[in-house]
């Protein structure tokens, strides 16, 4: 497939100088944003299954403040707002042709802190790999990867009562004997094309919820957006 018929999701997230979002809060409301879409796509039915239907879930995730996020709102798109996070997630583009006041966002180095404890987790979990070093930003696209492809591994009643609790998600670390039992265990990974930060094939997340084990084949994977 070349470049130009390959599709991104795009999604920006709000970081203002004084004010940053907490990186678990920014990762959170990256899944949630992604959820929020495919549960609901709306007016942009016909993008997200152009964006489907390539085979791959390519997420870019850029980073905006002040007049940038002002303008970013003025785009078609969606808003998810998670504690200290806000995440924007707009309709899925041509990996060529991005809106102007999107394409001139920054990419690369979007870093984030946590700088409180993280409350107890509760599913679905979407467990990153600790064994690897990721930017914020790529983490939030890692996020949305699990985050997807567990709604794809969800029957309908599932999908339901994670709608009715507002299509919630946990993002944690997990120990790494855990991550790889994880892996094994049939749930949803994602797997990392090798774009950016990463060496390609490398297990990124894992989504983990009671009715997702044994759902998958193990290998089933994700396609990095960055």
């Amino acid at each position: 497939m070349s470049d130009a018929e390959l599709m991104v999701l795009p999604l920006v997230v709000r970081i203002e100088r004084a004010t940053p979002p907490e990186r678990t809060d920014a990762l959170e409301a990256a899944a949630t944003a992604v959820l929020s879409l495919l549960d609901d796509p709306g007016e942009w039915g016909a993008e997200l299954h152009a964006w489907q239907s390539t085979g791959r879930i390519r997420k870019v995730v850029r980073r905006a403040r002040g007049a940038e996020w002002r303008r970013a709102l003025a785009l078609p798109g969606r808003t998810v707002e998670h504690r200290t996070a806000e995440v924007r997630v707009h309709p899925p583009v041509p990996l060529d042709d991005w809106p102007r006041d999107l394409a001139r966002l920054q990419v690369s180095g979007t870093e984030l802190t946590d700088t409180g404890d993280l409350a107890p987790a509760e599913p679905p979990i979407l467990w990153a790999n600790p064994e690897l070093a990721m930017s914020a930003g790529k983490a939030m696209a890692q996020a949305g990867h699990a985050a997807q492809l567990a709604w794809w591994a969800s029957d309908e009643a599932e999908r339901a009562a994670w709608r009715a609790a507002g299509l919630a998600v946990t993002v944690r670390t997990a120990a790494a004997a855990d991550f790889q039992a994880k892996v094994a265990a049939g749930l949803p990974v994602v797997r990392d094309a090798g774009f950016t930060e990463i060496e390609p094939g490398s297990c990124t997340f894992v989504a983990d919820a009671p009715w997702l084990y044994g759902r998958v084949a193990t290998g089933a994977d994700g396609r990095d957006g960055r």
